[in-house]
């Protein structure tokens, strides 16, 4: 079967169980509801499973032989050649040397110099735009929280205010109104220096034209920047990385003794109620957890029995559902904490709260001396300067587990 046949086959399955959910609100749920929701989502898991199984072996084809659009002729096209891209490939595969005139005039106005002498240079917009772009699918804090995009990277402290508490009042006839000065505090988003480490790409890579440099190097530059940033933007400590949103969000609710790997239907609606209706009535209010606690949550039910997971499915572009846990979206995070004696497994609220920060452009050099050279490898290394805080504490709140 097809992975694309697996994601219909899996959207069926999703619409069908929430189908049951609906059709059964109003009445009361039968162990033989029960039974077939088992069933659906049982089978839900197995086919996320198969898919995700078959997504890596696709991956895996496609990092062993990227592919570009060629030309009749097997070449690319003088124009593509002058792009962006076409410049940071010729670039990619031989350096500022192979350039031809063309190229090389337009290359000092598509790459700024950095550290030319040593083959450092600002990677061009397209190919920045196209990462950044990557890099919000990589992890769950990119695809929640607000990008902010500064052409420095001075230390910045961002205005920060919970507005909940403050109320107007009612005047008599030419009463004077009374003074309340919103109480603004500041937050720290500085940006820190990130690098993917070097990578070694074969010269056999670069001197094959079928080969997509750009997209190879993109790939290797988002697994490695978007594991580190994506966990200090989850659990940083702000010292030294950026403050996470675990570390920076309040407590929401704090299991009772015992419940040091588990989760109860209670604790979840106290998580959700301990933030202030103003931000829920905002839309964007949703939990966060890992992949391996969901597991754990799609068995929970409510006081009546019924399960409070449904699931979520595709359907075409636009449409479709989320998953949704009481009724609320969720987002998935492998970086979130696992079940442990006084972990913050999970969050729930307002992550837009949260601001993203990435200073200027990302940064690559490019190294083909003898350390390389022998290998038969030359090297690449990218920098990037990024930063995130949660700038209202209050926006989001942790389940933390018990410690005993």
């Amino acid at each position: 079967m097809t992975i694309q046949a697996l994601r219909e086959r899996r959207n069926g399955i999703a619409i069908e169980a929430r189908k049951l959910l609906d059709d059964t609100k109003d009445k009361k749920w039968t162990p033989e509801n029960q039974t077939k929701y088992d069933t659906l989502t049982g089978e839900i898991s197995d086919l996320d499973g198969r898919i995700e199984r078959e997504q890596k072996v696709l991956d895996l084809a496609a990092e062993k032989h990227f592919t570009e659009p060629l030309n009749k002729n097997g070449k690319r096209d003088t124009e593509d050649m002058l792009s962006e891209i076409g410049i940071f490939d010729t670039w990619s595969r031989r350096g500022e040397k192979g350039f031809s005139a063309e190229q090389a005039a337009k290359f000092y106005n598509t790459m700024s110099t950095t550290t030319g002498s040593e083959g450092g240079y600002t990677v061009p917009s397209a190919v920045a735009s196209s990462l950044i772009d990557s890099l919000k699918l990589f992890g769950g804090m990119r695809a929640v929280a607000e990008p902010l995009n500064t052409a420095q990277g001075n230390p910045l402290s961002f205005p920060a205010t919970d507005g909940t508490a403050e109320v107007g009042e009612i005047l008599a006839e030419n009463a004077q109104a009374t003074g309340a000065d919103p109480a603004f505090g500041t937050v720290g988003l500085n940006v820190f220096k990130y690098s993917s480490k070097i990578i070694a790409v074969p010269i056999e890579l670069l001197q094959d034209s079928s080969v997509d440099i750009e997209a190879f190097i993109r790939k290797r530059i988002i697994e490695r920047i978007g594991r580190i940033t994506n966990q200090h933007f989850t659990t940083g400590s702000g010292t030294g990385q950026p403050r996470g949103i675990v570390t920076a969000a309040s407590s929401g609710k704090i299991g009772t003794t015992g419940q040091t790997l588990s989760v109860a239907y209670d604790d979840l609606v106290d998580l959700l109620e301990s933030v202030d209706e103003a931000y829920q009535l905002g839309g964007k209010c949703k939990f966060m957890f890992s992949q391996s606690l969901r597991k754990v949550l799609r068995k929970l039910k409510d006081t009546a029995g019924r399960p409070i997971w449904t699931p979520g499915y595709e359907a075409g572009i636009t449409a479709g559902a989320p998953d949704l846990l009481l009724g609320k979206e969720v987002a998935l995070n492998n970086d979130m904490p696992v079940p442990a004696a006084n972990a913050k497994s999970i969050i729930y609220g307002d992550m837009s709260k949260y601001i993203i920060r990435d200073a200027m452009q990302v940064n690559l050099m490019r190294f083909d001396d003898s350390v390389y050279a022998s290998k038969g490898q030359v090297g690449f290394l990218a920098f990037m300067r990024s930063g995130g805080n949660l700038v209202d504490s209050g926006a989001v709140k942790y389940y933390q587990h018990s410690a005993t």
